[in-house]
């Protein structure tokens, strides 16, 4: 597997550069187009800017054969490996280099001022990149040399969910005056309320006809007492109650439907 620093990539590809021998400088003022023999270049051919990882290189090739005539690589720009000149935006100094580690000062120029502004991009905009890559790697040491918050949970540390909503209690119907009534037994009938005149009476209906009612009433020492106007048809059996208030036989036999007392 090929390691990232093997893959080269183009960043640019210019067909016409005209390369020039300068003259030495002689102080640290900046080079000059107007002294070298603009009008006699001493080689003419293909220029291929390439990446490889962090570094450039500008190639000056053959314009047919592709022969490699000159490279000059560049770790930084701008700096010196390439340099502007003072009097024009079209020419430029590379510091070329050859497989031995020799060095060499060397004078590019373009017939067109859109070409050297696409050569001057190309390498800016590689060395942004570059410059982006240190800041994320630095900030990617900080990180890891950082203290590192710890997200577990400790020994005996629990966690509490709380899914879902508080639970509502249905509201209860209201009946007239805002009392809650309860809804009859399913199949059964309501009593209708003790009539007015009888109201310490409680009346049980029975089966056995018209003429056969229960009585019930409650005296002054709170004992109950059942009469039944027909002693054979009683569906409850025998009550026994205190002899006090059982009432004669006949008084009995001669009373309505209804006793009162």
């Amino acid at each position: 597997m090929a390691a990232e620093g093997d893959y080269e990539s183009v960043l640019c590809v210019k067909a016409e550069v005209n390369v020039y021998r300068i003259p030495p400088r002689a102080s640290n003022r900046a080079y000059r187009a107007a002294d070298w023999k603009l009008d006699c270049p001493d080689w003419s051919g293909r220029m291929r800017i390439t990446a490889r990882a962090k570094m450039a290189f500008i190639k000056l090739e053959d314009k047919v054969s592709g022969e490699l005539f000159a490279q000059a690589p560049v770790q930084e720009y701008p700096g010196v490996a390439v340099e502007t000149v003072s009097d024009s935006s079209r020419y430029f100094v590379l510091r070329i280099r050859d497989d031995n580690g020799r060095s060499a000062f060397i004078g590019v120029g373009f017939a067109d001022r859109g070409d050297a502004f696409d050569f001057n991009v190309a390498l800016q905009d590689h060395f942004k990149w570059v410059k982006q890559e240190n800041e994320l790697k630095k900030s990617a040491q900080l990180r890891d040399s950082g203290p590192k918050l710890d997200l577990g949970f400790k020994e005996g540390q629990t966690i509490t969910l709380n899914i879902g909503g508080k639970k509502r209690d249905k509201p209860r119907p209201h009946g007239p005056g805002g009392l809650g009534v309860l809804p009859p037994p399913s199949g059964g009938k309501i009593a209708p309320p003790p009539s007015s005149g009888l109201s310490s009476h409680n009346t049980i209906p029975q089966t056995g006809g018209t003429a056969t009612a229960c009585l019930l009433q409650l005296d002054s020492t709170n004992s109950n007492s059942v009469f039944q106007s027909n002693p054979s048809s009683d569906l409850w059996g025998d009550f026994t109650a205190p002899a006090s208030s059982v009432p004669p036989p006949s008084r009995l036999q001669n009373s309505t439907n209804w006793i009162q007392f």
